[in-house]
């Protein structure tokens, strides 16, 4: 967690780099004499520490470069959205039947999503359609001091468009069984040692995705440090001579009726919800009103806006949403004798007091005193998706202390 001081130095640090008039002696504009040499070596030292502040604050250890193949999956775009309150203004999430994991993220203030290896796309034994697909998840960019507490393995079906008409809707050639396993050791010819973690009956006449719970498995992983030789994932029709034999069920690129451009968006995710420690578990909130501001010439202690904009530093191209925050900061002046509406401790009072009749001493200072926080979407260093939860990052009140 960020103490207040040190988020009052990072706040007026982004004032002093995105405000219009620094941003004027930082960066020489045309027809203007060009800054020395000298002067833009401090102004680019500058900038080279903010950024690695920041990065520092938001848990990386160097500024992500997204490759141009990198794909954000929709549904952490969906779970920032109804988590940020940002769904409610919009009237709703992009998918109708998206349900916000409460039990999930009550537990977490960070949320991964994994897609398989490329090179992990191809049957592991002899190719028929209840032959268990086997796909690995590299887990790798998870810090150590990041607890996981659930994982979920999303798959995508699609209804068959003749299930209406099926002769028996509701016979058994309209189920199948979706199972999830955990690969146990590396596949020998083919063969694969499995342990069950999750299955579910499904009808093929319904559009959605599927959860399947795999904790037991990534705890293993991430935990325990045990091998991971992924996971394993098997569609069987309850009627062995059904039309459909699974073909419902998105688990491959080459799968029908689909196209394979939508295979980016709809293949296999691997989801962790983890803890590092740092600040509160993510929570569904609404879209925060803004606060009524005093009067312009109040010179007093109050809130001031400031908004940081990521594309003015370049981070646009990384940071998913949002393409900015409102901050804010607290200015203004702690007059004797402080008023109520000032929200000052004891202490600033009695500073406040002797500094009247003592100059030496110096008046209590205008600081936040309520802070709260903001989630961020963003593609890490080994361009996996993360929503995180960055405590004390606005400020909601401020008084003189």
């Amino acid at each position: 967690m960020i103490p207040g001081n040190r988020m009052l130095m990072v706040i007026l640090l982004c004032q002093v780099l995105l405000g219009e008039s620094s941003y004027a002696s930082l960066i020489p504009e045309e027809g203007k004499k060009k800054a020395s040499a000298q002067h833009l070596g401090q102004s680019h030292e500058l900038l080279r520490d903010f950024e690695a502040t920041l990065l520092h604050m938001f848990g990386l250890q160097k500024r992500p470069r997204p490759s141009y193949s990198a794909v954000v999956p929709q549904y952490l775009l969906d779970l920032y959205r109804l988590q940020s309150g940002e769904a409610e203004e919009a009237g709703g999430a992009h998918h109708v039947s998206f349900d916000y994991p409460e039990r999930s993220t009550s537990r977490a203030n960070t949320v991964r999503g994994f897609h398989h290896e490329e090179h992990m796309e191809e049957l592991q034994s002899d190719g028929s359609p209840e032959t268990p697909l086997r796909f690995v998840f590299n887990l790798s960019s998870i810090p150590e001091e990041e607890l996981i507490s659930t994982a979920e393995l999303r798959i995508y079906r699609q209804q068959i468009d003749d299930a209406i008409s099926d002769p028996r809707p509701t016979g058994d050639d309209a189920l199948h069984r979706i199972n999830i396993y955990e690969v146990l050791k590396p596949p020998r010819a083919g063969q694969l040692i499995t342990q069950l973690l999750d299955t579910r009956l499904v009808r093929h006449n319904t559009t959605r995705w599927e959860s399947f719970d795999v904790s037991p498995a990534v705890l293993r992983w991430t935990r325990d440090k045990s091998s991971n030789h992924g996971l394993a994932v098997e569609v069987a029709p309850l009627d062995p001579a059904s039309r459909h034999r699974g073909a419902h069920v998105r688990v491959s690129r080459s799968a029908r009726p689909l196209p394979d451009a939508d295979w980016s968006q709809l293949r296999p995710l691997l989801v962790t919800f983890g803890h590092d420690g740092k600040s509160h578990p993510l929570t569904r909130r609404a879209k925060r009103s803004p606060k009524q501001r005093g009067r312009k010439r109040n010179r007093n202690c109050r809130r001031h806006a400031l908004y940081v904009d990521f594309s003015d530093v370049g981070w646009n191209d990384w940071i998913v949403a949002p393409p900015g925050y409102q901050a804010y900061y607290c200015h203004g002046e702690c007059p004797f004798p402080l008023a109520d509406h000032l929200n000052s401790t004891n202490h600033a009072i009695v500073q406040t007091l002797v500094n009247s009749v003592n100059t030496n001493i110096p008046k209590a200072c205008c600081v936040p005193t309520e802070l709260s926080a903001i989630s961020m979407l963003y593609l890490d260093e080994t361009d996996r998706v993360v929503l995180k939860n960055y405590q004390e990052m606005v400020v909601e009140g401020c008084g003189c202390r």
